[in-house]
């Protein structure tokens, strides 16, 4: 069982994520264009679920496929879309998760969300000191039960998610 845990933001965050980063560089080699730290462990201060969110971006998402077999030497559980068409998603550390992997295609709209999400908590500071109350409440509440810490977030997501992606949009217009 995964256990909801929110700690204090923790400045080996980036290094992680640079570790993490470099290997699935080297794996990717010309199908990768960029890599992104997204998720809470990428915005400074915030608190978090101390496990990092890396999302590459590719040429093409149908040949992420056959990486499988090198993610899993790796460490990384092969998850498929996992609920979201065009995404391949790979989680490692079993039940002390530790790094979620989100592929998606270069194109795909979801790439735009998570950095607009990302951006807007770095620069909002009081919607980003909401959400880690909130998920600090949440993960308080529901220690063992990430499918009630996620219900309970998601409306604050989503409303947070829909003005960072206008201030997003406006600011790389």
């Amino acid at each position: 069982m995964v256990k909801v845990q929110v700690v204090d933001y923790n400045d080996n965050w980036v290094s992680l994520f640079q570790q993490e980063a470099d290997k699935l560089k080297r794996m990717l080699g010309d199908e990768l264009i960029e890599i992104y730290h997204i998720g809470s462990t990428s915005v400074p201060q915030l608190h978090a679920k101390p496990i990092i969110d890396i999302m590459p971006v590719v040429r093409n998402i149908d040949r992420i496929d056959t990486y499988n077999s090198q993610m899993e030497l790796i460490g990384y559980e092969c998850m498929g879309e996992f609920g979201i068409p065009g995404r391949r998603y790979f989680r490692k550390g079993g039940d002390k998760r530790t790094h979620h992997v989100h592929v998606f295609e270069v194109d795909d709209n979801n790439v735009q969300r998570h950095l607009a999400f990302r951006d807007y908590l770095r620069t909002h500071l009081d919607d980003a000191t909401r959400y880690a109350s909130l998920k600090r409440d949440l993960a308080e509440k529901f220690p063992n039960d990430i499918q009630a810490y996620m219900d309970g977030k998601n409306a604050l997501v989503k409303d947070i998610e829909k003005k960072a992606v206008a201030w997003y949009q406006v600011r790389e217009a």
